[in-house]
């Protein structure tokens, strides 16, 4: 792609000396970036650009400061940084401090990566159940693996720590691999690539699955760790959620719901079912609003069951999909068989719904 259709990468720097080095660096490259230090064109660079610059003088402006944190964020200084400035580069997520020019051949390394390869960020879809039972693991396993067969893999991480592990849905409890106690500990910014090759992995879909032997609700900043770790190499990550996950689990619910590209509650097609959807919807009419009031939903078809209308009636969220019956489905969980995705599947026909429905992503990270 020539480099004046693509995205240019962002330079933010008002000391000369170090803007010198930094475009020198970025020519060998063969990047044309652009030089913002506040406003619109700041903000808006800082989304869609390969890769991000920041001098070591701009690390305490206000602007920047207030930028969120994403992948592709190199400090670049001319000497060590204070203690102040170090803080500061974790703060926003920064990857690297590179000091030139000591650095010079990792950032000219770094540059031409981030322009030959850009990266899509992975979308994160979350889903849930209307109550026990309503299928929401099944069809979350289901878009997790028909993500990884289209593209380069998936994460499919298990929000329920009481569910006695997704890895059982999968058949992947005898794989080799991390699961939830094992990485409580994460803070931060981590490698995609790094927690990928320590999860169990089937179809191509890495599964972070609670434990049988230690439930615990994961701490939300492990969750937040991990779901972005994934989602920065450039992976869907799919979080399945639990009916009520009570006090210690709430944090992480709402933090993963406000987060998530699209949210998805599965309700079979029953009374009961879409009236307690409908109780999640409303959320506490004394506290903040629900987040799922802007979820969608997948109406799991019962024999003898409600219309999706019905169902949509009574929730109030538009339908996205409606799974259809499959008698074979319990069985063949029960055998520990991943869900079929194949097109004529009720599993891979509602998993393609889902993943048809994901905004399209308005740039590229590194």
């Amino acid at each position: 792609m020539p480099a004046s259709t693509r995205a240019r990468p962002l330079l933010v720097s008002a000391d000369e000396e170090l803007l010198d080095e930094s475009l020198r660096l970025l020519a060998a490259a063969g990047a044309e970036p652009e030089v913002a230090t506040a406003g619109p064109a700041l903000r808006r660079a800082h989304r869609e650009a390969p890769l991000v610059l920041l001098g070591a003088d701009a690390l305490a402006t206000a602007a920047v400061r207030a930028l969120p944190r994403r992948p592709g964020v190199v400090v670049v200084a001319r000497a060590d940084l204070p203690a102040a400035g170090w803080a500061a580069a974790v703060e926003l997520g920064a990857e690297r401090v590179a000091v030139l020019p000591g650095d010079e051949a990792w950032v000219l390394q770094r540059a031409g990566s981030a322009l030959r390869d850009p990266v899509e960020r992975g979308r994160l879809v979350v889903v849930g159940g209307a109550c026990g039972g309503a299928g929401a693991s099944t069809l979350a396993a289901a878009v997790a693996l028909t993500a990884a067969a289209a593209g380069r893999g998936a994460l499919l991480v298990d929000g329920d720590a009481f569910g006695g592990g997704l890895d059982l849905l999968v058949g992947a409890e005898g794989v080799d691999g991390l699961r939830w106690p094992d990485l409580d500990g994460l803070r931060g910014r981590v490698s995609g690539e790094a927690v990928m090759a320590a999860l169990p992995t089937v179809g191509g879909v890495g599964v972070l699955a609670a434990s049988r032997s230690a439930p615990a609700w994961p701490p939300p900043e492990a969750v937040a760790a991990v779901v972005e770790a994934g989602r920065s190499a450039g992976w869907p990550v799919v979080v399945d959620l639990p009916r009520g996950p009570g006090p210690a689990g709430t944090a992480f619910v709402e933090a993963v719901l406000a987060d998530a590209d699209l949210a998805v509650l599965v309700v079979p097609a029953r009374v009961r079912a879409a009236c307690a959807a409908r109780a999640l919807v409303d959320g506490d009419p004394s506290g903040s609003p629900s987040p799922w009031r802007a979820a969608h939903s997948v109406v799991r078809r019962i024999p003898g069951g409600l219309a999706a209308a019905e169902v949509a009636g009574v929730v109030g969220l538009p339908v996205l999909a409606e799974l259809a019956h499959d008698r074979s489905a319990v069985p063949r969980a029960e055998r520990g068989e991943p869900p079929p995705i194949g097109p004529r599947t009720p599993t891979g026909a509602a998993a393609r719904a889902v993943l048809d429905a994901l905004p399209v992503p308005a740039g590229v990270g590194p």
